[in-house]
């Protein structure tokens, strides 16, 4: 029996998730959490086989979150899961540590594939994602964007998207204060000298649509 530990800030969404994994024999989903504070404290109580988590969520943060995970126990085994399915956010992950990336686009079924190749100690990656993580590393390929830390990244994601440093500071628990600097110094890495910028830079790395 694969133990899942279901995390994401949306009801409705860890919902549909349990009830897909809940179809098949082997797979038990044994807690929820709805932010990456409250899976450290599961993860603890229960030591899941597999964590299955949203990389885009308040606080923390699900990238935060892996890191954390991992220094609790370096064995982990994670799963991301993302509304974006561009190759930054699958290497920016496989960076800290997950197992897998699964974007949340992808056929129902294939999650279920993917908690178990993880929880069997194997990568799971989008066969298209994977291809284009294999050729950018084989070819040297660098960005600027790469240069940022976990947090100025998600903060730049949200920058790109229009939302304004108080409303960033809200969704990530953080100060305004705190996100300024890090708006500076997203700036500074970028060669921006706007938010307009910014957007530009996300459109042009696949990272948000037009």
């Amino acid at each position: 029996m694969i133990k899942v530990l279901l995390v994401d800030d949306h009801t409705v969404v860890r919902t549909g998730f349990r009830l897909l994994l809940e179809t098949v024999s082997d797979v038990r989903v044994v807690a929820e959490a709805d932010s990456g504070e409250a899976a450290c404290l599961r993860f603890d109580e229960l030591a899941p086989d597999v964590v299955v988590l949203d990389l885009s969520m308040p606080g923390m943060g699900g990238l935060e979150t892996i890191k954390r995970l991992r220094a609790r126990n370096k064995d982990v085994k994670t799963l991301a899961l993302s509304a974006h399915d561009d190759a930054m956010h699958a290497r920016r992950a496989l960076k800290q540590g997950a197992l897998g990336f699964l974007s949340k686009r992808t056929a129902p079924e294939t999650l279920l594939e993917a908690v178990r190749m993880v929880a069997a100690g194997q990568r799971y990656i989008d066969p298209k994602l994977a291809q284009e993580i294999a050729l950018a590393e084989v070819g040297g390929a660098s960005s600027l964007i790469e240069a940022l830390s976990e947090r100025e990244f998600e903060v730049f994601l949200r920058l790109a998207n229009g939302a304004a440093v108080p409303k960033i500071a809200s969704e990530l628990n953080l100060s305004t204060s705190t996100v300024g600097t890090h708006l500076y110094n997203i700036k500074q890495k970028l060669h921006a000298g706007n938010q307009a910028e910014l957007t530009l830079i996300a459109l042009r790395a696949g990272l948000i649509e037009r």
